[in-house]
């Protein structure tokens, strides 16, 4: 009985060991999340001292080195950066219903614009990178 109960956890220890070297994401699978994240013309991509790393260009066009979660697959940027693209900011804005949008820029961390809200009072926004959410704004 004591053999079997050690064989059975020596095999338990095995099985698990085997599933923590599997929890890290494959190459291939790093290089579809960083996709989806926005990020393109991935390169460099490597395993190194217990993280993926890779540089990327990021969706508003600015080159960036990256650290990525290994389990995850969550980029971290070396500098702040958009994932989201100005195509990205207009169309989200033109779901809201704003028109006119213009001015459109990445500046400091958030998306800023100038655009008419649905009554058509022109407003100055501040937009999330991350989201597209509308941090602020003002009449113009």
């Amino acid at each position: 009985m004591k053999k079997i109960a050690s064989l059975t956890l020596a095999m338990a220890l095995g099985v698990s060991g085997v599933a923590m070297a599997q929890d890290a994401l494959t190459e291939h699978q790093v290089q579809a999340s960083l996709e989806q994240q926005g990020y393109t013309k991935v390169h460099e991509l490597s395993f190194n001292h217990g993280v993926w790393t890779a540089k990327a260009h990021s969706a508003d066009g600015q080159k960036v080195s990256l650290r990525i979660d290994p389990k995850t697959g969550q980029a971290f940027p070396n500098e702040q950066v958009s994932r989201l693209s100005e195509s990205d900011i207009r169309a989200s804005l033109s779901t809201k219903g704003y028109t006119r949008v213009h001015d459109l820029d990445f500046d400091n961390g958030v998306w800023t614009a100038k655009a008419d809200n649905a009554a058509g009072s022109s407003v100055r926004l501040q937009i999330d990178p991350e989201t597209g959410r509308i941090l602020g704004g003002d009449k113009r």
